[in-house]
């Protein structure tokens, strides 16, 4: 029983090791990081966004997606949530759809 607690140790360190060496190659760039690379700045992207839904932006997320960097802004007009899509390089919106539910706090429960 105790070799397989050491070989199970052993595996974990190897494993964790490779996921810290993929990250310092890049593999996983910081968003933090990423979004100074952005053509168009936060705000500016919120304000498109805003306009668009004609509300007041309630969050915003800065996303690698398969269009490539777009910021997710969530906009509240009245008593309707609306997810707008930005993208990071031309500053136009992408996507816009009403938030019928929202998900991140649904996941919570």
């Amino acid at each position: 029983m105790y070799r397989y607690t050491k070989l199970s140790l052993l595996a974990i360190a190897i494993a964790a090791t490779g996921a810290v060496a993929y990250a310092a190659k890049g593999g996983m760039e910081n968003d933090a990081m990423a979004i100074s690379k952005a053509k168009i700045p936060l705000a500016q992207a919120v304000t498109v966004a805003e306009q668009h839904a004609n509300g007041k932006a309630s969050r915003v997320e800065y996303e690698n997606s398969k269009q490539g960097w777009v910021y997710d802004v969530e906009v509240v007009s009245g008593a309707r949530v609306f997810d707008v899509r930005v993208d990071a390089d031309k500053g136009t919106v992408i996507s816009s759809a009403e938030d019928k539910a929202d998900d991140d706090y649904d996941k919570q429960d």
